[in-house]
């Protein structure tokens, strides 16, 4: 039995009672668990850190988990690896790598087998994405291969990046990985039958990758046909050049996070302890004075700018919040008040704890409408509609614009006269910004612009006024001249 598990939906698909295997997919980080059974017996692949899901799954079905299967050092989230085996007794497993690990774990080799029940895993080693990246090959009871585990090496649609591991070594470079991933893939996975089902480790929102589909699942025989990358008759060169075109930097975190994965962390359930301790308007307050915290209010980007305490800065949790958190607050281990809309508290905690940042110090007990009550300070930030903006840019045509999506999304389409200010590079972005003169600022659906404001807002800038909506109202409103990027070639 196949269990695709995303958000709160379930999609079973019958396969062989031999097994039962559940894709545990988180969409904030668009990543995937995998929880595998056979009689009696079962490994977890690539788990978050909060780990109390796997053993509840495992009570459930009345299994033990025998290993803990990682396909890599994963550098996008901290894996639960460590502190799973501790809870259950599983080995850890890793593909062959020289790192000096700080828990104690199996480094196995290429082609080692693996019986959980009446299946067995192969350990394939395919270096590329990492070095020491590997994927877990599933035989049946009858011997025959059934679907492959892939973590970063292929993902529907994509492969892996093969930038993030150049400091492994003095003289690893991003072609010499790429190089490493052509071989990965032509000479272990693509002579694979075409009928086996590829399970990733990531899909469409990742930044492990550049071209992902939103599908969490396939047939090799398909990405076969429509992976860019798998295609027969590509060179070496060509693969190299493809696969390394386009690359945006990662997010700063992912080095802090490798090495995490790598030498250890705090338990979980520690993290959480400290970081959901209720603060009073007047604690809550004191500690942001006393400490160097950093005020971060979690709340949709338009509740937010209604009223916030002041110096605050805004990552929604329901938008890519580790990832947001992950570019913007470059300290792991910066101290965090955090506010959240009452009962979130935990949540917010635990996703800031998957990236990495364990250490939240409380949260303001009631949420704003308690700091509101006690007769604290606020906070706002002015927010129009992309009717009103085209009204303002009607009567002044030098309205200052401001455009924060990525650099790919403004070359798309833009208005006409924004200025281009990625949220991914606010430092250099601010710079862009003058403070004798206002500013209107929009993403694609108001989410990033309200971070962009608030971080702005928190730095003395007091003259940037968010447009609701993003690009999004901007296009449809059907107000504004829109431009769209002309390739040089294009020109001669």
């Amino acid at each position: 039995m196949i269990h695709n598990s995303k958000k709160h939906h379930e999609l079973c698909v019958l396969l062989d009672y031999s097994m039962n295997i559940e894709q545990i997919y988180t969409g904030c980080l668009a990543q995937g668990a995998y929880f595998i059974e056979s009689a009696g017996e079962a490994v977890v692949i690539d788990p978050l850190r909060e780990i109390q899901p796997y053993v509840e799954r495992a009570e459930k079905s009345g299994v033990k988990i025998k290993y803990v299967f990682e396909t890599h050092f994963h550098a996008d989230f901290v894996s639960g690896h460590i502190d799973l085996a501790k809870a259950t007794g599983a080995q850890i497993v890793y593909g062959p790598t020289d790192m000096q690990l700080g828990f104690d774990a199996l480094k196995a080799t290429d082609g080692q087998e693996f019986k959980v029940g009446n299946i067995t895993f192969t350990l394939l080693h395919t270096p590329g994405h990492t070095l020491e990246s590997s994927c877990y090959l599933l035989k049946d009871e009858n011997g025959k291969d059934v679907s492959i585990f892939t973590g970063d090496t292929l993902f529907i649609g994509d492969v892996g990046r093969p930038d993030l591991a150049q400091k492994a070594s003095d003289d690893l470079t991003q072609d010499k990985l790429a190089s490493y991933l052509f071989d990965s893939l032509r000479n272990k996975i693509m002579p694979l039958a075409d009928d086996i089902t590829v399970y990733p480790a990531h899909g469409a929102g990742s930044a492990c990758g550049k071209n992902m589909s939103k599908e969490t699942y396939d047939t090799l025989g398909n990405q076969k046909k429509n992976n860019y990358a798998l295609r027969a008759d590509m060179t070496r060169e060509e693969f190299i050049k493809e696969v390394l075109d386009g690359l945006m930097p990662p997010p700063s975190y992912f080095p802090k996070n490798v090495m995490m994965n790598i030498e250890g962390y705090d338990n979980i359930e520690k993290v959480i302890q400290r970081g959901t301790r209720a603060l009073s308007p007047e604690a809550f307050e004191a500690a942001a004075n006393e400490t160097g915290a950093l005020i971060l209010d979690t709340r949709a980007p338009q509740v937010f700018a209604k009223s916030f305490i002041p110096n605050a800065i805004n990552i929604g949790i329901d938008g890519s919040f580790a990832v947001w958190v992950g570019t913007l607050i470059p300290d792991l281990k910066q101290e965090i008040l955090i506010v959240a809309e009452p009962g979130r508290e935990t949540e917010v905690v635990t996703r800031l704890a998957r990236v990495g940042y364990d250490f939240a110090v409380g949260y303001l007990e009631g949420g704003m409408n308690n700091w509101i009550a006690a007769g604290k300070e606020t906070d706002s930030i002015k927010s129009i509609s992309a009717e009103e903006l085209a009204g303002i840019q009607k009567n002044n045509p030098e309205t200052a614009i401001l455009d924060v999506r990525k650099p790919g999304e403004y070359q798309s389409e833009h208005i006409l006269g924004a200025v281009t200010a990625p949220l991914d590079y606010i430092n250099e972005s601010m710079l862009k910004v003058s403070k004798d003169k206002t500013w209107y600022v929009h993403c694609a659906g108001g989410y990033r612009s309200m971070v962009f404001a608030s971080i702005l807002k928190a730095r003395g800038y007091d003259n940037l006024v968010d447009v609701a909506g993003g690009f999004s109202a901007i296009k449809k409103s059907g107000n504004f001249q829109l431009t769209e990027y002309v390739c040089p070639s294009e020109l001669s």
